[in-house]
């Protein structure tokens, strides 16, 4: 299990800015390289076969009912997780920024796809849903519709291919999805993920990372595919992941990039082809008010690890899950009549765990 780890004190504001903008040397970079915009597809490798994404190491957690698997293609490479809820989850969806790729968007799901492969990814998803139609003997029952929404990055622009997750792929991350296990870093949808793409010879690849809190009786899982056009941070404010240059060995912050574009007047540089996916599952009973509030709330606490963030060139999506059961003890606000501080206090823990998940991809 992962811990959201705290500094000891906390620093001066303006130190931890200079330290962001600054970056900070890494003797591991992860270039991502440059790509054409065209390449060979799916049908170009008769061969193609899903591969089960064993990825950097295994986060372990106990939260049962919750079920995640991960797959993906050499070929690309490209790939899909999927999270998969049984029982069902209400779900809230919060979607921002110029680009999002997203189909379903339900308020209740069986299951959660995220892959690569832009909008073409979205087929992942339905082989998710062909899948549980298998698993469910084929019943079209209203009530037993399986319910599977996605969300998609734009990986092609670090790798040389069009290859894409399609059902196949989708079906089979399903078929490898287990209680307590998810793959952390270059594994499913965080195959070709990458950060920084203010230039493209400085991006860097990421994965996909994952963390999970248990707090007396509340249970937080999250996930997250980060692609952005921004850096990744630390709680330090430094950055770790993106805009790379290998001259000076260092990472900065966009801003310098953008401050010397615009003193030289001239247009500033931003690369295409972005978004971040994530996905947070608690046990906690929230009403439909308070569930679309924290999605919005962690969705935005996004901003203090992803610079920047929600920008026309990114499409990000947060699916907020809740199993549904436990309840916990109504404030003496809440009982007054004032808006819940369940949703509220919820969301800041779950904002620490999303910000642990995302260090994790970064690694």
């Amino acid at each position: 299990m992962t811990t959201a780890p705290r500094p000891a004190s906390s620093p001066d504001r303006s130190s931890v800015v200079a330290a962001g903008l600054a970056g900070a040397a890494d003797p591991a970079p992860r270039l991502a390289g440059v790509h054409p915009d065209s390449g060979p597809s799916n049908l170009d490798f008769p061969g193609l076969a899903p591969v089960r994404s064993v990825g950097r190491e295994t986060l372990r957690f106990d939260f049962p009912g919750v079920r995640v698997g991960s797959a993906h293609y050499d070929e690309g490479p490209t790939g899909a997780t999927v999270i998969h809820v049984p029982v069902g989850a209400r779900t809230a969806v919060d979607a921002r920024g110029g680009a999002v790729g997203l189909s379903g968007g339900y308020d209740l799901n069986h299951a959660i796809c995220l892959a690569g492969g832009s909008i073409h990814g979205l087929e992942a998803g339905a082989g998710v849903n062909n899948a549980l139609l298998v698993q469910h003997a084929n019943n079209t029952g209203f009530n037993e519709l399986q319910l599977v929404s996605s969300a998609i990055i734009y990986d092609f622009s670090a790798r040389a291919n069009s290859v894409y997750p399609d059902a196949a792929l989708g079906a089979a991350a399903l078929s490898f999805a287990e209680e307590g296990r998810f793959e952390q870093g270059r594994a499913g949808a965080g195959m070709t993920a990458s950060a920084g793409k203010v230039d493209y010879a400085r991006t860097e690849l990421t994965g996909q990372g994952a963390a999970f809190r248990r707090i007396g009786d509340v249970k937080i899982l999250a996930v997250v595919v980060p692609n952005p056009v921004g850096v990744i941070l630390d709680r330090a404010g430094t950055v770790v992941r993106g805009n790379y240059d290998p001259e000076t060995g260092t990472r900065s912050h966009p801003f310098y990039d953008y401050e010397r574009a615009f003193a030289g007047g001239f247009a500033p540089e931003t690369r295409p082809g972005n978004t971040t996916i994530s996905a947070v599952v608690t046990n906690v009973k929230l009403t439909e008010t308070e569930l679309n509030q924290f999605a919005k709330q962690v969705h935005s606490s996004m901003h203090r690890g992803i610079q920047p963030f929600h920008t026309d060139m990114d499409g990000d999506t947060l699916f907020a899950l809740t199993t549904d059961e436990i309840e916990l003890p109504v404030s003496k606000a809440t009982a007054a009549g004032s808006l819940s501080v369940t949703s509220t206090a919820l969301g800041a823990l779950a904002s620490e765990v999303l910000w642990d998940a995302l260090l994790e991809a970064a690694k």
